[in-house]
């Protein structure tokens, strides 16, 4: 059997964020890095999606041509991915010419088969902007939920599935003049005549997840309508029909069609050009398609029915589609820019911590919350004193006691807690396999954890330190099996942690084999150089990305003059600083504002000595709610601007009084 991974093709218009990868990207390369250890055919594949108004949106917001945003975030997005560890057979993109010929022939194909006809109906233009506006460029107030900002196709807020001419006080996006109806004519694919097709493909995925079925068995409940396929743009692959000019195929036709034209390109690649049908054409291929839940109709409905439509290609096997993650409360958003975005977080951390934590809070069932403090407390208490705990006190008693050789014992001495032990290392590839065959990805790390949360107590229970002068024999033992724990551990964590486990494994020389052969407990004989797997993360530091956090969210939304006023900014002068205790970061400044004194308490420590602030004239947030930080009053805010070289303090370039407004 053929196994062939996708997942969602990400939009070439904005970088990757914490989202996305907790939604389609980390659960699929955990996925292939586990068939991978199994030895079996397996390719991942996936690309860039860059056609559609989002590349039009973003063009227009940065005054570029779509073409020059594409190229700029194909290679963001691809260097975010490789610094993540993220293992596509091949990572393509929409705007190849290879792509182009096979999303027309699939167009041509089914219309060939009068599955696609022609519509004139009425559409939004803009008379100011002169042109007809695809959904996207329309927005207004859902009619579900009532939130402003909903967008012609679908709603963030309660992510119901809308038409433009839906929305109540629908406006044009770029210019904010309402538009008019106007006749236009488009192309729509029959989904209405697969609706029994699909019912009874869908009958038959009694393994699929309750929240993928429920979904589609709405949809088909509904029944299905046919679909417009075509949008009036200038950029995206053109509709090959004569009496189309000028249009072009709607994204969501066009971009899954980008998982065969990926797997083509990589055929290609591979000197064998033809390859890539073993993988479509064979109908014992297992096809996998990971997706956050917002795709999911796309994938289980609208998809298959293309390639039912189309013929000769699988269908999809399994599509284990994610719930959301959201914020510290709040749903990551692209286009309000408010997300921690990879290749922000890769300046600061180490991808493993994300990886963790992202698949121990995995939105598998339900949507989950990401926060700095929980990436913290499972960096610091899980990874680093549980998993990084054991194998650094593991391979350094080892490295000062035994000369770095692991000791030698066989296996009819070792007693009923050693076998235990060893017992339950052998048949952890296949529990922890099954979960992973199954999507459960987070109750895999769970139980790879409890293995060393267990390897820990082992150590703590036959006390090493003592029994090496007072019982040598079970010292050996303990030390044999703690590397046989070791050692299996290095490749149990390797599809979750591979930077990890490929520490791990070149401290102790351990040339990993498959995954099958865990059980038969990879034997160490010395340890190389070891170093500590999980620095801890201090308060300082998770203070300051909350910092970033709320300075996000408050400084994207646009206000108006009347709301700016209420902001209260003065100058004012430092009178004194001083460290705050156990913080490397946190300063505790006295401010004067004419004849007051203010507390303020600023993350500023790394970029400014005490020394260096008293006598400063700064800018301050007069009006802002007091807090407490690390336990003492902040009774205001400096302004400052942050980048990736530090924090400067925005101050006055000539002398004013402090306690003068700033306007």
């Amino acid at each position: 059997m053929k196994i062939l991974v996708t997942s969602a093709l990400p939009y070439a218009n904005g970088e990757i964020h914490l989202g996305h990868l907790a939604g389609a990207y980390l659960p699929a390369d955990i996925y292939m890095r586990y068939q991978r250890l199994k030895g079996r055919d397996a390719i991942y594949v996936c690309g860039t999606d860059e056609h559609g108004v989002p590349i039009t949106i973003s063009a227009d917001k940065q005054h570029k041509t779509p073409r020059e945003i594409v190229d700029k975030y194909y290679t963001s997005i691809t260097d975010s991915f490789e610094g993540f560890g993220m293992t596509f057979d091949n990572f393509s993109r929409t705007s190849l010419p290879c792509h182009h010929r096979l999303a027309q022939d699939f167009f041509t194909r089914i219309y060939e088969k009068d599955l696609i006809y022609p519509r004139d109906i009425e559409q939004f233009f803009c008379g100011r902007c002169r042109r007809f506006l695809p959904d996207r460029y329309v927005i207004g107030k859902c009619p579900k939920c009532g939130s402003e900002g909903a967008r012609g196709d679908q709603c963030e807020a309660c992510g119901h599935w809308l038409e433009p001419f839906e929305l109540i006080e629908a406006r044009c996006l770029v210019c904010g003049e309402a538009p008019r109806r106007t006749q236009t004519r488009h192309w729509y694919f029959k989904l209405s005549a697969f609706q029994e097709g699909l019912s009874s493909w869908i009958a038959g995925k009694k393994g699929w997840r309750d929240t993928v079925l429920t979904f589609v068995q709405g949809w088909l409940r509904e029944g299905l309508e046919d679909r417009p396929i075509t949008r009036d743009l200038s950029w995206g692959v053109p509709v090959p029909l004569a009496e189309a000019n000028g249009k072009v195929l709607y994204v969501w036709f066009d971009a899954p069609i980008g998982y065969i034209s990926s797997t083509i390109e990589w055929a290609e690649k591979q000197g064998k050009p033809d390859r890539w049908k073993e993988y479509w054409c064979d109908k014992d291929t297992k096809l996998v398609h990971f997706i956050g839940k917002d795709n999911i109709v796309f994938h289980a409905l609208i998809w298959p029915a293309m390639l039912m439509a189309y013929g000769d290609y699988v269908l999809p096997s399994e599509i284990p589609a994610n719930q959301f993650l959201n914020l510290a409360g709040g749903k990551f958003s692209t286009s309000k820019d408010y997300a921690i975005w990879l290749p922000d977080y890769l300046k600061g951390f180490k991808p493993d911590s994300l990886r963790y934590a992202l698949t121990r809070n995995a939105p598998e069932a339900r949507d989950t919350d990401f926060t700095w403090r929980d990436f913290q407390a499972w960096h610091n208490n899980e990874l680093a004193d549980i998993l990084g705990n054991f194998i650094n006190r593991t391979l350094t008693f080892i490295k000062r006691y035994y000369n770095s050789r692991v000791p030698e014992v066989a296996s009819a001495s070792y007693g009923a807690r050693d076998n235990e032990m060893l017992a339950s290392l052998r048949n952890a590839p296949a529990a922890i396999g099954a979960r992973i065959e199954g999507f459960e990805f987070k109750g895999a790390l769970q139980d790879i954890m409890s293995i060393a949360q267990e390897a820990n107590r082992y150590f703590d229970h036959e006390e090493p330190w003592s029994t090496r002068m007072k019982d040598p024999a079970a010292c050996a033992r303990a030390m044999n099996v703690c590397a046989h724990i070791v050692a299996v551990l290095a490749v149990l964590i390797e599809p979750f942690l591979p930077f990890t486990a490929k520490r791990i494994q070149k401290m102790i020389g351990l040339v990993p084999g498959g995954w099958d052969d865990i059980a038969r407990l990879p034997r160490i004989a010395e340890i190389g150089e070891t170093s500590i797997l999980f620095e801890k993360i201090g308060d300082d530091v998770i203070e300051l990305q909350e910092g970033k956090l709320k300075k996000e969210t408050t400084d994207k939304e646009t206000i108006d003059l009347e709301y700016f006023s209420k902001i209260a900014l003065l100058t004012g002068r430092i009178l004194s600083a001083e460290r705050i205790e156990g913080s490397k970061n946190l300063m505790k400044c006295q401010v004067e504002t004419r004849d007051r004194k203010k507390q303020i308490v600023a993350g500023i420590g790394k970029d400014y000595t005490p020394e260096q602030l008293v006598g400063k004239v700064v800018i301050i947030v007069d009006n802002l709610q007091p807090a407490k930080i690390r336990g003492v009053l902040s009774e205001a805010m400096l302004l400052a601007a942050v980048d990736e070289r530090g924090v400067v303090l925005v101050t006055a370039d000539r002398p004013v009084t402090s306690g003068t407004p700033v306007r």
